[in-house]
């Protein structure tokens, strides 16, 4: 007998179990092919046939406009810390990053190393715990691009308004929540996403860039990271990961087949208002970002009480519920509750939450 359990992993998160369920089905021979997809030629009929499907699928989930490239490419969010400015900052150029914790500070540190960064807001006053309004925001007037990370999976932050920039191109780190509701893409310029949270395994990289931003790439940029390098070539400059793609594939079918992300962003509403509707209940545990700002996809919790931390993981355990330890960063609890989550698994959650502190309040 199988025995899964209700993974609240940031990443690599818990998949769609149908997904699951279809890929070990065609693992040994995917669709009369006598092969494992992990041992086709990339350049092949059967995965190119898998590739072309996977990006139709984002496009209709996303509405992805056609002046804009899709790339399926490998390295993490990490990589295009550095992608982006190699293809958008030219140099002695400024870009105007927006600090809303761990993972902006990641991307800040990277483009220092190719420009000038200027910090146009930032959160620290208040540890992170809110999104800096765009009104606060102090951009350069030289700016070639503004960077913004959607969502902080550490802090439990999230972007519910898209900026306005004007002119100058918006780039989003949106790994930790893309597909999890509808995106406007036309209005930002770039969005990055590493896989591991909604979209498949780790080792894919999803890049979504407007056609006439490709081609600026400096001299240096190595040609693997370069927009235009790699959308002439259909992301297959190099190998690309090729069970990983067809593995995002699989959760576009069914993202679409549970009504697309409209759909699927009802589900995630309500089962973070369950959530964060017990964390608020009686003090016993606490969240501190203010509630506009409040990540659906990244909830981080403390008990007033953190003594108790370890009694209320190892009884979560026992229960089934498995990786909710906050980042080291922060401490206390975290539960990621991407897509894959049912809302079985954060009543689970709320039940044992209810549970410890009737036993430990």
């Amino acid at each position: 007998m199988t025995h899964r359990v209700f993974n609240f992993s940031a990443g690599p998160a818990a998949m769609p179990e149908p997904v699951l369920q279809r890929a070990q089905s065609e693992l040994l021979d995917y669709r009369g092919s006598g092969m494992s997809v992990m041992e086709m030629s990339h350049r092949g009929s059967h995965f190119m046939a898998i590739r072309d499907k996977a990006e139709a699928d984002l496009r209709t989930l996303l509405a992805i406009p056609a002046d804009y490239r899709v790339l399926f490419l490998q390295g993490g969010a990490l990589a295009q810390n550095a992608a982006v400015p190699l293809n958008l900052l030219p140099v002695g150029g400024v870009a105007d990053y927006v600090d809303t914790g761990h993972w902006a500070q990641k991307s800040i540190a990277e483009g220092r190393k190719y420009g000038e960064v200027n910090v146009a807001a930032s959160s620290a006053d208040a540890n992170y715990t809110y999104v800096p309004p765009q009104s606060s925001w102090h951009r350069s007037p030289r700016a070639s691009y503004v960077h913004v990370t959607t969502n902080e999976t550490i802090g439990g932050v999230e972007y519910f308004a898209i900026p306005d920039t004007g002119d100058v191109p918006l780039v989003a780190d949106a790994s930790s929540h893309i597909l999890s509701r509808p995106f406007d893409v036309a209005r930002f310029g770039v969005i990055y996403a590493g896989a591991q949270k909604n979209v498949g395994p780790a080792g894919l990289t999803v890049v979504i860039v407007r056609d006439a931003l490709t081609g600026r790439a400096r001299r240096e940029c190595p040609s693997v990271l370069d927009y235009a390098v790699q959308a002439k070539a259909d992301s297959m400059f190099n190998t690309p990961p090729t069970f990983a793609i067809y593995l995002a594939g699989l959760t576009f079918e069914w993202l679409l087949a549970q009504g697309g992300l409209a759909a699927i962003e009802r589900v995630n509403v309500a089962k973070a208002e369950a959530l964060y509707a017990e964390i608020d209940r009686t003090g016993f545990y606490g969240n501190p970002v203010r509630k506009e700002d409040r990540s659906r996809v990244s909830v981080p919790f403390v008990l007033r009480d953190e003594s108790l931390n370890d009694a209320f993981l190892d009884g979560a355990k026992k229960r089934g519920l498995t990786q909710l330890k906050g980042h080291r960063a922060v401490g206390g609890m975290r539960a990621s509750i991407y897509n894959a989550m049912p809302r079985a698994g954060v009543d689970a959650l709320v039940s044992w939450m209810r549970d410890f502190e009737r036993t430990h309040g």
